[in-house]
């Protein structure tokens, strides 16, 4: 974890407005980096995970992510709910202790409130992308968006270290080693895919099959599936498989 929680806030409210602002430019609009969506329906989901997220945090168990959906449906101005959304939880994330227990669902979590505060800088980061996509009809470039370095390679770790050491979506046949790197901002990672669950190693650990690297924010997008300006070194095929199996699904209660 490369920030700390105040700049996770930070990027959280950031991220925010960047979606609402990237929104606004059309409710109806087709996303491409998410086929099925338009850009209604992804600003509902991303209302609704807020509000799922900041239930986590208060241990509510009685909620209840379809009201939130049947709620944005009724809403008389779906982005005014949204931002409403995003200053609950942050609100939330505020008035939590820094020791309280809530459940966590990531590899290498921090504690909690922390952990939950990073999970939505990120995931308003890039549904904000999702948003900025559908404005430009296409997948977006790293020049596209205005996400900062420092929180681009954070979220390349969460992605690595967190999300897919929990099984084997990108298992292959024949085991191999990919080193990711940024240009920019000095921080690597050696993931190790194979027909068990993937690791993750920070720093380059021996050699490789595969080398990815681009700036920060290049490698953010691409190992997100929302760029295609990975630098390849080594083996291609690695990457594609990567691309076409491993996707972070929502699977919220």
């Amino acid at each position: 974890m490369h920030l700390d929680l105040g700049q996770h806030l930070a990027a959280l409210v950031r991220a925010g407005a960047a979606l609402r602002d990237a929104a606004a430019a059309g409710l109806d609009a087709r996303v491409p980096t998410c086929p099925r969506w338009d850009v209604r329906a992804l600003v509902t989901h991303q209302g609704m995970v807020h509000r799922w997220a900041a239930a986590q945090l208060r241990r509510d168990r009685a909620h209840r992510t379809d009201d939130s959906t049947a709620e944005a449906a009724a809403a008389p101005d779906l982005l005014a709910w949204f931002s409403d959304g995003v200053a609950a939880l942050v609100d939330t994330i505020r008035a939590t202790p820094p020791d309280a227990e809530a459940s966590t669902f990531l590899r290498d979590a921090p504690p909690p409130r922390h952990f939950w505060t990073r999970r939505q800088a990120h995931e308003t980061a890039i549904h904000g992308v999702d948003a900025v996509a559908a404005g430009l009809g296409r997948w977006p470039t790293e020049k596209d968006v205005a996400i900062e370095p420092a929180l681009a390679a954070d979220g390349v770790d969460e992605l690595l270290c967190g999300f897919i050491t929990r099984g084997s979506k990108a298992n292959s046949i024949e085991p191999v080693v990919v080193h990711v790197r940024t240009d920019d901002t000095g921080h690597a990672w050696t993931v190790r895919i194979g027909d068990a669950a993937m690791s993750t190693t920070v720093g380059q650990d021996g050699p490789a099959d595969a080398t990815w690297r681009g700036t920060a924010v290049q490698l953010y997008l691409g190992l997100w599936n929302r760029g295609d300006e990975i630098t390849v070194e080594g083996r291609e095929d690695v990457l594609a498989t990567w691309r076409r199996r491993v996707r972070v699904c929502w699977r919220g209660a």
